[in-house]
């Protein structure tokens, strides 16, 4: 494939020929139109300010005379006479008659029309441009004024300039290569770094950017590459982090499973120990493939975005069938799960999902709330949507972590045990659930206070 700037040249060249192409019809066209016709009229004007000598009759010596007495101040050819066969006897080269006054030739000089003729004339090597006008009275042709001059070539027009023509067009034309290379090499600088900057990026190197040094369509790409190495940039960066933290994440319950089996196998702890070693085995257990359930279906919800098959769901059944699931993970805490239902809302949704949605949310609530406290869960209609409120009284999230709280294994406490934590991994998938219901997802939290999410799900339609 031809390089760009190969493109370019060809393009430029093909407008430097179709604009010499361009000049040589116009000097033609010049030469013909101003040269040619301003010596035709010339000449015309002479011959007819000539023809004003004739008095009538018969054209006689004198009047020839006379009107041959101008040849020495034109720089025409003049000559008169009666028939045009005498002309062989004043113009220097051969004439033929029947072509210079042929029929209609004769009939244009009896209506007292002036004829003019252009041809080549082989003795003097060039174009000849004659008038002829005639004498007439009563409808005869008395005599002719014949008129010639050899047109100088358009060649010769420019011969005296021509060296100069040459030399300022070459010089032209270096200079407009030099503007053009230059104006190419700037062109195309950014491009070439564009380029480069894409053969790094492809070998890894994610920091590459592009000197963005115009606002022009070229600083537009240049700018639009940047964005685009940003954002793989911290889509590289998000992903060693997601996979060194599920490396760190499945790393300790696998090393407490492979330690307190070993130590089992080999009879290194009591019975009493051994019971609790177990426990904790099945706990750790439980706690892998919880984490695995959650991995897998945020892998399906982000990266495969399955349409779901939406159908019309009573909203306060499946709200009232969640919160009997926690009832007594409440009651552990001491905490009172508080409905205030819309009976009538109707959603579009999948089921299970909106199941999936719910508990992670209320488990997050009854979680970080403090014993003895409550949670609210409360739905209305929000324009084209019914709005699902879950509200607690913990622990709060702070400001600065709110923006974050959605991201995969963030934690607003990082110092916080994984026993009294979930993998970070819930809101993540209630966010790209509830994408895929086309509703929306919203936090307010103050700390110390207690957090409340707003979920919207789009009503069925009348």
């Amino acid at each position: 494939m031809k390089k760009l700037t190969t493109k370019i040249w060809v393009l430029m060249c093909s407008l430097l020929i179709a604009t010499i192409a361009f000049m040589y019809i116009l000097s033609n066209f010049i030469y013909e139109e101003l040269y040619v016709s301003d010596m035709e009229q010339s000449m015309v004007e002479v011959g007819e300010k000539l023809q004003t000598m004739y008095r009538g009759g018969k054209v006689d010596d004198a009047l020839i005379a006379r009107v041959e007495d101008f040849n020495a101040y034109s720089h025409f050819q003049i000559f008169a006479v009666r028939n045009p066969r005498e002309l062989s006897a004043c113009v220097p080269f051969d004439i033929d008659y029947d072509t210079l006054i042929g029929p209609s030739e004769r009939e244009q000089l009896l209506q007292g029309e002036t004829v003019t003729k252009v041809g080549y004339e082989k003795r003097f090597d060039r174009p000849i441009i004659s008038v002829i006008l005639p004498f007439t009275e009563y409808n005869r042709l008395e005599g002719i004024i014949y008129l010639y001059y050899p047109l100088t070539k358009i060649s010769e027009l420019a011969n005296t300039e021509i060296g100069f023509l040459i030399g300022g067009a070459a010089l032209f034309s270096l200079c407009v290569a030099f503007f053009i290379a230059q104006g190419l090499r700037r062109i195309m600088r950014p491009l070439h770094e564009v380029q480069q900057a894409a053969e790094k990026m492809t070998e890894g190197n994610y920091e590459t950017r592009v000197n963005v040094a115009s606002k022009d369509e070229v600083g537009q790409l240049a700018e639009a590459f940047n964005q685009m190495a940003y954002a793989i940039q911290q889509e590289d960066g998000q992903q060693k982090t997601f996979l060194a933290t599920v490396s760190h994440e499945l790393r300790t319950p696998i090393s407490y499973v492979k330690g307190y089996s070993e130590a089992i196998g080999q009879n290194y702890m009591t019975e009493e120990e051994q019971r609790e070693a177990i426990q904790l085995i099945t706990r750790e257990a439980s706690r892998m493939e919880r984490l695995t359930n959650e991995l897998l279906q945020l892998a399906r919800t982000t990266q495969e975005q399955e349409e779901l098959e939406l159908y019309p769901i009573a909203l306060a059944e499946t709200v009232r069938e969640v919160t009997a699931i926690l009832h007594a993970s409440a009651q552990i805490k001491q905490i009172e799960l508080r409905e205030t239902l819309d009976e009538e809302l109707i959603v579009l949704g999948d089921e299970e999902k909106l199941k999936q949605i719910f508990i992670n949310i209320l488990e997050n609530a009854i979680r970080y709330s403090s014993v003895g406290s409550k949670v609210e869960i409360t739905t209305a209609i929000a324009e084209r949507y019914a709005l699902i409120s879950i509200k607690d009284a913990g622990i709060g999230i702070p400001k600065e972590d709110l923006p974050h709280i959605t991201e995969r294994f963030y934690r607003v406490n990082k110092a916080r045990s994984r026993s009294d934590g979930g993998s970070g991994l819930g809101l993540s998938i209630v966010e790209q659930l509830i994408k895929q219901h086309k509703g929306q997802l919203t936090i307010e939290s103050e700390l110390s206070i207690g957090t409340c999410v707003h979920v919207k799900i789009p009503l069925m339609e009348e």
